[in-house]
């Protein structure tokens, strides 16, 4: 009698678990299906059979970059990022990977809490992000001449520019990517 009830309860506890498995990797398809991550989007590029509109998401050396300075907010500078000629690709609303220097406290913090919407790159279409060196409202910080740009995730291939003059960097921070230049104004918090 022993066996027999040891055996159910095993049979019983096996079809939870597989009852279990099942529901995760149909709830994982589901979504998967639903909403395809920027994962998807970073595939082998327009494919046959690929859906309209999706593509590879942007690498660094996918796009060409261009610096300019801004008085708003305290002076800042506009990053406008371009695909190379040929390039369709998809550049996500977050934060591009932005430094004056290595030093941790030279890297660029976010200054928008969520992400934006996600910028398609082809032709004259232009994705604009606003970063400024100082966030502080102190005199301090160090200085510092060149800016170290890269699309987040691919820091492995970063760019440099050399500023037209150096500046002092005390806490700085970066919108993310936006399809309008007015809404990468980094407005500090």
């Amino acid at each position: 009698m022993l066996s027999r009830l040891s055996f159910r309860s095993s049979r019983l506890a096996l079809a939870v678990v597989g009852a279990a498995v099942l529901a995760a990797s149909g709830a994982a398809t589901a979504s998967a299906a639903a909403a395809p991550d920027a994962g998807a989007r970073a595939g082998a590029g327009q494919q046959d059979g690929q859906q309209d509109g999706w593509g590879q998401a942007c690498g660094t050396d996918d796009l060409d970059f261009t610096i300019s300075t801004e008085t708003q907010a305290g002076g800042y500078y506009l990053v406008t990022a371009k695909a190379k000629p040929g390039i369709t690709c998809y550049l996500e609303g977050t934060i591009p990977s932005a430094s004056f220097g290595s030093a941790a406290d030279t890297h660029a913090s976010p200054a928008e809490q969520a992400v934006t919407d996600t910028v398609e790159l082809s032709g004259s279409t232009a994705a604009y992000a606003g970063i400024s060196p100082k966030s502080a409202n102190s005199n301090g910080g160090r200085e510092f001449g060149r800016l170290i740009l890269a699309v987040a995730g691919d820091e492995t291939h970063p760019v440099g520019f050399q500023l037209p003059e150096t500046v002092e960097v005390d806490r700085p921070i970066t919108t993310n990517w936006h399809a309008d230049p007015a809404d990468a104004v980094p407005f500090a918090a």
